[in-house]
């Protein structure tokens, strides 16, 4: 508390038998005294709190010279003004506002701890009843399953009978059986269990390395540590400085590999068209190729006629002329007995189709006879 605030708790007034205050007055003044007191109560409280954490922190041979507040700073009290009503006694010692605001940071720091503390035992409290619930519903789901295969196994398949031997040997197989399986379990569980104890103790070895290292730093390796920091924070910003420029590097890259890649679209484009033209040009030639085959075909037959015609002209020899008017004569004769052959011919046939025009009226004739004759009778 301030001088200020001193002055509201310490009100001027006159005390003596001269003047007397009223009741209301002294009752307003009791009132302002207790509210006084108690907050003084609660500073009190609050540097006693601290002051027992700072000696449990000297037993423990920490050190404290970081700390924001010293005790040399508590040592530093001053006094309070003299009250009115009192000009001859002592002023009264306090914190100043400093120092009291350091003290309830710091309280405050210490509240959140605490609390952070019970909040982390809390949800540690919870997870472990989770644990115990998922495990005793696990263990209440594993024993109705047995009870299943118990009744599936057991009881459906015994005979109702009482007193029978084989009810008996199945039931005795059955726990039997159990009893394996749960060997079984155990020695695995132990096994799991003494995998889980040496990865502790690794793991409480490695802390206690850690540890031992901790405390062996001093100021000195902080200072190292610190300028070590730094140093890598430069090659850090040097080596972002570099990754941004490979990445512009990048950015171009592929911005060159697009464009050779529509490049190279283009080209297999191009080279299909002409692999499909190239396949038509092929066919074409296949096709000129056989055409030229048979024509060399028809060239060879019609050299090799035109040779046969030219052997044969030049093998021809004229016959004689008389030769050649007795063979005229002779045809000539010839031709003459075909007409007259075709005109007897002609004349036969003629005859023929009187001579069936007869046989035909002849024949009519006769077929009328024989009806007529038929009907007579």
């Amino acid at each position: 508390m301030t001088d200020e605030d001193s002055d509201s708790v310490y009100p001027d007034y006159q005390t003596g038998e001269e003047r007397e205050l009223p009741v209301i007055q002294l009752c307003g003044l009791v009132e302002e005294l207790s509210y006084g007191n108690s907050g003084l109560k609660r500073e009190t409280e609050m540097f006693e709190k601290y002051y027992a954490k700072l000696e449990t922190r000297d037993q423990q041979s920490l050190q404290i010279s970081d700390a924001k507040i010293s005790t040399a700073e508590f040592a530093q009290l001053r006094g309070r003004r003299k009250s009115r009503s009192r000009p001859g006694t002592d002023r009264v010692i306090g914190l100043t506002v400093d120092q009291k605001l350091e003290l309830v940071k710091k309280e405050l720091e210490d509240t959140k701890d605490e609390i952070r503390h019970v909040r982390a035992n809390a949800e540690r409290d919870l997870q472990y009843h989770e644990a115990i619930l998922e495990e005793a519903e696990i263990r209440w789901a594993e024993i109705q399953k047995a009870v299943h295969e118990f009744e599936r196994d057991i009881l459906k398949t015994i005979p109702k009978k009482k007193g029978s031997i084989l009810a008996t040997q199945k039931v005795m197989k059955y726990i039997e059986d159990m009893n394996h399986q749960r060997d079984n379990m155990k020695d695995k569980l132990r096994l799991k269990n003494v995998s889980l104890q040496v990865q502790r103790k690794k793991m409480l070895l490695q802390l206690r390395q850690k540890e031992e290292v901790g405390e062996a730093l001093h100021e000195v390796d902080f200072q190292q540590l610190n300028i070590e920091n730094a140093q890598f924070l430069e090659m850090i910003e040097a080596k972002n400085q570099e990754l941004i420029q490979l990445k512009l590097a990048s950015g171009n890259t592929l911005q060159v590999l697009s464009t050779y890649k529509n490049k190279l679209h283009q080209a297999m484009e191009m080279y299909n068209n002409l692999d499909k033209e190239i396949l038509l040009r092929n066919e074409l030639l296949e096709k000129i190729q056989r055409e030229t085959l048979q024509v060399e075909e028809d060239r060879a037959k019609a050299e090799a006629l035109n040779k046969k015609l030219h052997k044969q002209m030049a093998e021809f020899r004229v016959p004689p002329v008389m030769m050649y008017v007795r063979e005229k004569i002779l045809n000539g004769d010839l031709e003459k007995t075909i007409k007259m052959w075709e005109r007897k011919v002609e004349i036969a046939e003629m005859s023929l189709k009187g001579y069936r025009k007869v046989w035909n009226r002849m024949k009519t004739t006769n077929e009328q006879l024989q009806a007529d004759f038929t009907s007579g009778k």
